[in-house]
């Protein structure tokens, strides 16, 4: 034996080394996964990939570490900022000016939802410094997962732009106000202009990085064509040095490519069609951010004294939610019913949670042990149970087909309806 492995040695190569071939294995595993479950149960694509990443890091998984940081802090920003630079294209400005009761729904879901689960986990006996940033966590959606699920799902219809235009708003003021709170975890004293002066950093910073990408991305496409294998990794290179300029500089990575598709969809009106070669590697993207949540979010503390917090703050967040669409449906231009579908389609958390999360663990290790105890079992369950609850309401509000039946019925009952 020592014989073979002294004669194998002299072939031996430097490479990547064994977390490259785990992450591999574990990325093929959850493809796999991810795949059946939606052909054989019909359930989306990243219940699978949930699962896959919750059994690794339940088994010790050591490829995700806690709190985020290096690579695989930017191939989350990377994977929330393609997800984000998508769903911002589909947001004109110009819509608010015709439908501004959609902005104040906006509002009204997020402070509501914010304030509900602060004064319920201060009801709790938790203290107000772990209390406020779990609300902020509690307030971001995750249009990752619902785009997730409106893709696997072939939705389309008013509920289902309506839930994607409020979860990356929602998105929008959890990550600007999670970057900024952070910023004052250490401190005991705090000002007005203490407390201002990081939103404005943090804001200022990513519409500066935003501009200059919208604008180099409207040079570019007046000469290049959308659909190109070229203009693809044109976007994808140019989103990935937003990303990490704009992370560098004390900004918010995701929210500066947000903002970025929200202004060159103001400076280029005209429809484009998202270049097919990028949806291809968004997806490769979107499931290494849904493993990598699940892995690490699977870490946690499960322990009973934590299940009665993480479970009170999912209720009241989901009520929350349904309370505050409706209360800023009246003029919206869509029904009660319709609003209900909406708040539910919103309940998924996942990476956007883990990321201001992340970010409060390490501005403060103490306090952000407390909260991560408390924020990753709730960000791993409403991965979960969020992608089949909005599944649930797309297909409720007629705009999609049956999700639980198999891949295959769907296929045969659409072939049938077309015959």
């Amino acid at each position: 034996m020592n014989e073979l492995l002294s004669f194998w040695a002299q072939w031996l190569r430097p490479s990547a080394g064994l977390p490259t071939v785990q992450w591999s294995l574990l990325l093929a595993v959850a493809a796999i996964a991810g795949h059946l479950l939606q052909r054989h149960v019909g359930l989306p694509k990243v219940v699978g990939y949930t699962l896959v990443g919750t059994l690794a890091g339940l088994a010790g998984f050591s490829g995700a570490p806690w709190p985020l940081q290096g690579i695989s802090l930017f191939l989350l920003e990377l994977g929330l900022a393609v997800v984000l630079f998508e769903t911002g294209g589909r947001i004109p400005l110009r819509w608010f000016r015709h439908n501004p009761m959609v902005l104040v729904q906006s509002i009204a879901e997020s402070a509501l939802t914010y304030f509900a689960v602060y004064w319920t986990l201060d009801w709790l006996g938790l203290e107000r410094q772990v209390a406020g940033p779990l609300a902020l966590v509690a307030l971001a959606a995750s249009p990752s997962v619902l785009t997730r699920v409106v893709a696997d799902n072939r939705a389309a219809g008013p509920v289902t732009e309506r839930a994607i235009v409020l979860s990356t708003l929602s998105t929008l003021y959890a990550l600007t106000l999670g970057s900024a709170r952070a910023e004052l975890m250490n401190r005991s004293t705090i000002t007005f202009i203490d407390t201002v002066s990081p939103v404005m950093v943090v804001l200022g910073v990513s519409i500066v990085v935003a501009a200059v990408l919208a604008l180099t991305l409207r040079t570019a496409l007046r000469f290049m064509s959308p659909t190109s294998e070229n203009t693809s990794i044109m976007l994808l290179t140019l989103v990935a040095a937003a990303t990490a300029v704009a992370a560098h500089m004390g900004g918010s990575a995701p929210l500066a490519a947000l903002l970025g598709a929200m202004m060159l969809k103001q400076l280029n009106p005209r429809p484009w069609a998202w270049p097919r070669q990028l949806g291809n590697a968004s997806a490769l993207l979107t499931m290494l951010m849904f493993v990598l949540v699940s892995t690490v979010a699977a870490q946690a503390d499960w322990s009973g004294r934590v299940a009665g917090v993480v479970l009170a703050l999912i209720a009241v967040r989901l009520v929350a939610k349904v309370v505050g669409v409706a209360l800023g449906n009246v003029g919206s231009g869509a029904s009660w019913q319709q609003a209900l579908w909406v708040a539910s389609a919103m309940t998924p958390m996942s990476s956007i949670a883990l990321l201001i999360a992340s970010q409060f663990v390490v501005a403060s290790p103490q306090t952000g042990r407390l909260i991560a105890q408390i924020a990753l079992p709730a960000i791993l369950l409403m991965e979960v149970a969020g992608a089949v609850i909005a599944t649930v309401a797309i297909y409720r509000a007629g705009e999609s087909s049956k999700p639980w039946a198999p891949l295959t019925t769907r296929k045969n009952a659409g072939d049938n309806h077309g015959s």
